[in-house]
């Protein structure tokens, strides 16, 4: 590894020598040595080594040979390649006994395997990412992504983007609220990539070609499923692709249309949760939003129904009809 400057004007390494380092290193090697005032522009230069004090005369530098400076910045990094060549044959030592005997049994098809730690599973998701080769099938549920999340998926998904691989993804609809959404397509302009959005999604799911699966496997997302049985994958591929059809691609507008009672989309969504028994917070969790939002829809649905109760809400609810009405 490069040494870094440690001036905050400099934070470049030596491999990557600034403009004026390189000009005033050159002009020192070439008449022998350099005026200290001129070299302020560079600092880099001597806490990189490459000038030294003249013995003679304090006021003046003397250029360092390059054939030391690469000599010394060189052998480290030649030991540094020594030891990763001794690890190498000793990881191959350890395992080869291992290797023998698997070699002598029946061929094995991973067809699930348990992640757990948020370090493995994106390990594996990048190892499949990179071996994906036509398309890949993402379902995000949950509201608005904060922008750090979508800077990285925009860089999970640039490889991708370069390889020509097509990507699709699930949102739900409360993401067309968000302006880093549309920012994230913005930087994806020109590649193979759709997004549509639904009310309301299946859990988190990533799909590499027809080949590999990735779903949660607990609510706090430090474990995940890697599926790889190629009956499972297609199931998963035939539920996403059910998904797509419904819904409705980013830059149109959603086709909702309130009841005369004034409902909205939205909330006929939410009367059919409440209907099943689920609670604010689940309801806001499926639906993609905060638990307030959630909670304002509640009262406003209360509103346009005359519900003085939540007990009351679910009776007047079902004697509407107003979840048997087509979207």
């Amino acid at each position: 590894m490069s040494p870094k400057s440690t001036n905050p004007t400099h934070p470049h390494g030596i491999a990557e020598l600034c403009a004026d380092g390189s000009r005033l290193y050159a002009a020192a090697l070439s008449s022998g040595r350099i005026a200290r005032d001129e070299v302020k522009p560079a600092p880099c230069l001597l806490e990189f080594a490459l000038l030294h004090p003249d013995p003679d005369d304090a006021n003046w530098l003397r250029p360092v040979p390059p054939s030391i400076v690469l000599a010394q910045q060189l052998q480290p990094l030649e030991r540094e390649i020594q030891d990763r060549r001794r690890l190498s044959v000793d990881l191959t030592d350890t395992f080869q006994p291992f290797l023998a005997i698997s070699a002598q049994q029946p061929a094995a098809t991973h067809a699930i395997t348990v992640l757990e730690g948020i370090d493995r599973i994106h390990a594996a998701l990048d190892v499949a990412i990179a071996e994906a080769r036509t398309e890949v099938l993402t379902v995000q549920p949950g509201g608005s992504r904060p922008e750090h999340i979508l800077s990285q998926a925009l860089k999970r998904s640039k490889p991708l983007i370069e390889r020509g691989i097509s990507v699709r993804t699930l949102y739900q609809h409360t993401v067309r609220h968000s302006q880093s959404t549309f920012a994230y397509m913005e930087g994806m302009a020109g590649a193979k990539v759709e997004i549509r959005t639904l009310e309301e999604l299946i859990e988190r799911l990533i799909i590499c070609d027809s080949t590999v699966a990735f779903i949660p496997a607990q609510d706090d997302r430090q474990v995940a499923l890697e599926l790889r049985h190629p009956g499972l994958v297609q199931y998963l591929i035939r539920v996403f692709e059910q998904l797509w059809q419904r819904a409705v691609p980013l830059m149109e507008e959603v086709p909702y249309e309130s009841t005369p009672e004034g409902i909205t989309g939205v909330q006929r969504s939410i009367a059919k949760l409440l209907i099943e028994g689920h609670v604010d917070e689940a309801i806001a969790r499926r639906l993609g939003m905060n638990v307030r939002t959630c909670r304002a829809h509640i009262a406003k649905l209360a509103a346009a129904l005359g519900s003085g109760s939540r007990a009351q809400l679910g009776y007047l609810i079902a004697q509407a009809g107003i979840l048997d009405r087509d979207r």
